[in-house]
């Protein structure tokens, strides 16, 4: 049984021109997904006019046409998207697809929709996507190296918030909802995932919206919430005894075997595509300008390449100017492959073995790590990786500042920012975007013992006014012995 190889996205300029008119490539030993699988033919298009895309073969260039597959059987590299950029600059000429275009569409995702890989006759069923972006100059003058820069910082640090991307709350609805959109061309009806949390609770209300059979697999010490958040739309959860790189590994090989829909294996590309939305929207929410930095989550590294990706073609389309934007990965102490190789100058990644409560990142062999290095390093940025505490502290820290309630992934991002500002890597007078990826009710378990119920008070003013007392009085003492 051939092992398999997840999609990793090269970081060039597109390069590669279009072909036309390719066919479905068959390969000796497909797995019956691939095998049996109704052939779509190349190119295929989205439900508003035209946009040709296909899997290509990032290392020998060799075409796949569109089907279920993320590795090439010529050379075993990974595959990804390929866009017609010809075709869409025509688009772009004609009038069909501009800023005002995208203006007057719908306020979610697929307001991009030339820019993903969609299936002909394709219609949204739920408006993912487009979430909040906004200042944050409370926590931007916390952040700041000190307090000469504070006013600066406070003025150029934002915010964008997946935490409230529906229908699960976290950036990973978005990636499922491109890969779902392709199960009915490819045939399933039942759809699967690894996960650590997330994503599983993406999978299963999606496919409860499609009307699918859903499978999740996940590591046995996921974060209560995340499970029951998964239970409730009916999918079928299956806890393995094992970290997250175990239960991957167990469904590449369910993948082999059976004609089920993964979602981050056999659906790679196209559900990777769909992280680039976080990208196009930080774009056009700015005003159709790129920030000087942005500070991304890292567990697989998926996210980071792709956000870089879809700068870079907005660029190349014209949507924006070009401008160097950096790029700086967060990552948790207890499992930072990737930012360890970042600074110690590695160029390849080291597997750890997880051990952190920021279990959504708690990847530690990722997929696309070397590929997160590679944008790191090119955009002159850096990654950095903060411990279970500095966690804790940063969840506070955004809810006290912005009023926003993050999950552990959310909490590694800010303290990760706030070690850049330290370190003079983000200066205050630069606009820098914080990508918060998912909602803190999901991970309330790594607060507990933090706030404890008060004691309840009589319903009269008298014991109110005592209360209040004994609270400023307590406010006070703690003053002073900070002092």
């Amino acid at each position: 049984m051939r092992a398999y190889i997840s999609i990793l996205h090269s970081d060039s300029s597109f390069p590669i021109s279009w072909k036309r008119g390719l066919s479905i490539l068959g390969a000796p030993g497909s797995s019956p997904a691939i095998r049996d699988v109704k052939k779509a033919s190349s190119p295929m298009s989205n439900y508003d006019g035209q946009t040709s895309y296909e899997l290509r073969c990032r290392e020998c260039g060799r075409s796949w046409g569109n089907l279920p597959r993320s590795i090439c059987h010529e050379c075993f590299s990974p595959l990804e998207i390929a866009y017609d950029y010809d075709e869409i600059q025509a688009r772009i000429a004609a009038g069909s697809f501009s800023r005002e275009r995208i203006a007057q569409r719908a306020p979610d995702m697929w307001r991009y929709r030339e820019l993903l890989p969609l299936p002909e006759g394709f219609e949204p069923q739920l408006p993912v996507g487009f979430t909040p972006f906004f200042q944050a100059p409370r926590l931007g003058a916390r952040l700041a190296s000190n307090q000469s820069d504070a006013k600066a910082a406070a003025q150029n640090l934002y915010i964008k918030n997946d935490a409230v991307c529906l229908p699960t709350l976290s950036f990973k609805d978005r990636v499922v909802a491109v890969a779902l959109a392709q199960v009915k061309t490819f045939g399933f009806d039942t759809v699967a995932c690894s996960s650590t949390g997330n994503l599983a609770n993406a999978v299963a209300a999606h496919a409860a919206r499609l009307g699918l059979k859903a499978w999740i697999f996940i590591p046995s010490d996921l974060e209560p919430a995340k499970i029951v958040g998964t239970q409730v739309f009916g999918a079928n959860v299956v806890r393995v005894a094992g970290n997250y790189d175990q239960v991957n590994r167990l469904c590449s090989q369910i993948a082999e075997e059976r004609e089920w829909g993964f979602v981050n294996v056999n659906l790679r590309p196209y559900y990777s595509e769909g992280s680039k939305t976080v990208g196009f929207e930080i774009a056009e929410q700015l005003g159709w300008r790129l920030p000087d930095n942005v500070v991304v989550p890292m567990a697989g590294g998926s996210l980071i390449i792709k956000i870089k990706k879809a700068f870079d073609e907005l660029v190349k389309l014209g949507f924006v100017e070009g401008k160097p934007v950096k790029f700086f990965g967060a990552q948790a102490t207890g499992c930072s492959p990737i930012s360890t190789a970042v600074k110690t100058g590695s160029a390849e990644i080291e597997p750890q073995k997880p051990a952190t409560i920021a279990r959504s990142l708690a990847i530690g062999n990722p997929s696309d790590g070397l590929y997160a290095i590679r944008a790191i390093k090119q955009t002159g940025g850096w990654s950095e990786d903060v411990s279970d505490p500095e966690v804790i502290d940063s969840i506070r820290l955004l809810a006290e500042t912005v009023g926003i309630f993050t999950e552990t992934a959310g909490g590694v991002t800010v303290g990760t920012a706030g070690k850049l500002y330290r370190q003079d890597r983000i200066l205050p007078e630069e606009t820098t975007v914080l990508c918060i990826t998912g909602n803190g009710l999901k991970t309330t378990d790594v607060l507990a013992g933090i706030y404890e119920a008060e004691e309840p008070i009589a319903p009269k003013l008298t014991e109110f006014e005592k209360y209040l007392q004994a609270t400023l009085e307590s406010v006070e003492f703690a003053k002073a012995v900070a002092v």
